[in-house]
């Protein structure tokens, strides 16, 4: 196989090694962005799946790759330790021999010696080449990665490091796939949703996606928002206007409920609605401890607009900082409507801002009661000619609480900027 063709939609498999993927402390992130630059060059991903550090799992995984795959990318378990096993385990299950390189040996010696350092003999490992496989050199670390061609199907190995990982396939592996790939590209459009539950998200749109079957549509959950994800492949020179049609439609269905069509994240479009309204924004947060001021200021340029934040855990600062009376704490308590709303009005003068936002809240796992149960939530917002409050009981652990809780706050953010929309 030299190409791809127009009509043909090429297979691509990755498989990430390493023991310490199976475990809750470690994400494979390389996975998501290699399949993003794989469907760039005309690939569908099929399968991605986590091994651990076991040459016969490897081995045995990648036999069932390479009859089902035109390119495998395998990524991790290059380096020189004991459980560095992907070079070992390919070479066994293509049958071919592992050799090693004078040429990159000579290199590594010289990296160290440059770092002051003598090269320990396990070193050595990263220097061993399968026979017949194309070089892949490392400009960022010390383990090279190899390209092999095997009975017209193609293998790919990469360092786990990310950062190693990216600039090799970027100058090395990506020019390679794209000359491989078929004329086919993957296109998408995507819509971010605030508000709705994913099942009532799927249940308004169902009969409208369901008229596009050439079209794969995904309702994706996070924390908060809800984005709906619609792709397909177009051949060349192919405009694919029904993309565009389906995501009209399902934006007219939704509303205002749609806070992006073009991947902004839900902290970027509250910053642009305030740059654009010219007007600024303070945050007295409780339960939250600073989410909400944290995740507004993940934007670049967001103090154009940002005044600043309190943490006012204890109703000593609420009524110290915020300016919230003593009486009203103890009247209605801190997690209430009443205090939510006085601390987004203190926060507000404090920082001399255009609107205060606050969150306060139980975010658990204790301080609950019949009344005010776990998970409760007050968002309160202010500004010179309004305040309001926004009530929610959340289920959860005391982290999932209190990112719902921070993503509350932002989406009715949100809405508080937009000019059409009434208080809610």
């Amino acid at each position: 196989m030299i190409g791809g063709v127009a009509g043909q939609t090429m297979k691509a498999e990755i498989i990430a090694i390493g023991s310490e993927l199976l475990t809750p402390d470690h994400m494979d992130t390389n996975s998501l962005y290699l399949t993003q630059k794989l469907n760039e060059a005309g690939f569908e991903v099929g399968l991605k799946s986590v091994v651990g550090d076991n040459a016969d799992d490897i081995e045995n995984l990648l036999r069932a790759a390479l009859r089902r795959s035109q390119l495998t990318v395998l990524c991790g378990g290059l380096g020189p330790t004991e459980d560095d096993l992907t070079r070992v385990a390919t070479a066994r299950a293509l049958r071919r021999r592992l050799a090693l390189h004078e040429e990159i040996l000579e290199a590594l010696r010289r990296r160290f010696a440059m770092r002051g350092h003598r090269m320990a003999k396990i070193n050595e490992r990263q220097a061993e080449v399968i026979e017949g496989a194309e070089i892949l050199n490392n400009q960022v670390g010390t383990a090279p990665g190899m390209w092999i061609e095997e009975v017209g199907v193609f293998l790919v190995l990469l360092p786990g490091p990310p950062r190693e990982l990216r600039a090799m396939f970027e100058s090395q592996v990506l020019p390679r796939a794209i000359r491989l790939g078929s004329q086919r590209r993957l296109k998408q459009m995507s819509l971010g949703l605030h508000g709705l539950p994913e099942s009532e998200v799927d249940t308004r749109i169902a009969p409208i996606y369901g008229r596009y079957p050439q079209i794969q549509t995904t309702i994706l959950a996070g924390k908060g928002c809800v984005s709906v994800r619609l792709q397909r492949w177009v051949a060349p020179g192919e405009e694919p206007s029904d993309l565009e049609e389906l995501a009209g439609k399902i934006h007219t269905e939704l509303g205002d409920k749609v806070f992006t069509t073009t991947d902004e994240r839900l902290e970027e479009v509250v910053g642009r609605l305030l740059r654009e309204a010219r007007r600024s924004l303070a945050v007295a947060e409780s339960c939250t401890a600073g989410m909400v001021a944290s995740t507004i200021t993940r934007v670049a340029g967001s103090s154009d607009y940002f005044r600043g934040g309190v943490i006012c855990y204890s109703n000593e600062l609420k009524a110290d900082l915020c300016r919230v009376p003593h009486e009203l704490l103890g009247q209605h308590g801190a997690v209430s409507a009443e205090v939510a709303e006085a601390l987004a009005r203190g926060v507000r003068e404090l920082a001399h801002s255009s609107i205060g936002l606050s969150v306060t809240g139980i975010a658990g796992p204790g301080g609950g009661s019949e009344q005010k149960p776990v998970g409760l939530v007050y968002i309160g917002l202010a500004d010179e000619a309004r305040c309001i409050h926004t009530r929610r009981i959340f289920p959860g652990d005391r982290e999932t609480v209190r990112e719902l809780a921070t993503s509350l706050a932002l989406g009715h953010l949100r809405r508080f900027l937009m000019p059409t929309e009434e208080a809610a």
